[in-house]
């Protein structure tokens, strides 16, 4: 298969928006949480309510992204399917069960916690930063996973 300008452009930007999104969880995650340990929880709360904020609209885009440059690739590029690696079926699995858990975290936990937390109510903005955080997780070892079949795959037998 010869590869041209739009199989360069779609993956530089498929890999830029899975860099985006994964780095960002990284850094969220094991980063900025261990720091915003030590605010109190109002504080710690609020910083949250700003960072996923700034980060979900990111988030969004990338799913875009990634969903438009994954499946032209795929159908352009591969022929569909039935052209894919085995990787490249790994990826779309592990990407879509990625972008259902963002999609559940987005509508209920973070919308939850939103209100919470401009409501003063810091108990239940607590417990809706804490199903956050597990979804994050998940998430973020998902998208490692992913990114690491994606850079791979082409090289397995």
């Amino acid at each position: 298969m010869e590869y041209g300008t739009f199989d360069a452009l779609a993956t530089g930007l498929h890999a830029l928006a899975a860099v985006i999104w994964v780095g960002g969880m990284f850094f969220a995650y094991v980063c900025l949480r261990p720091a915003a340990g030590a605010l109190a929880g109002p504080e710690r709360q609020k910083l949250w309510r700003g960072v996923f904020a700034r980060f979900f609209p990111w988030v969004w885009m990338q799913v875009i992204v990634l969903l438009a440059t994954g499946y032209a690739m795929l159908f352009v590029s591969m022929g569909g399917f039935g052209g894919a690696g085995l990787h490249v079926h790994i990826m779309h699995l592990t990407g879509l069960i990625m972008v259902l858990l963002f999609v559940g975290l987005f509508h209920a936990p973070w919308l939850k916690f939103k209100r919470a937390v401009d409501a003063g109510e810091t108990e239940t903005a607590a417990k809706h930063l804490d199903r956050i955080r597990v979804i994050v997780l998940a998430n973020l070892w998902l998208g490692l996973f992913t990114v690491a079949v994606g850079a791979s795959g082409r090289f397995w037998s």
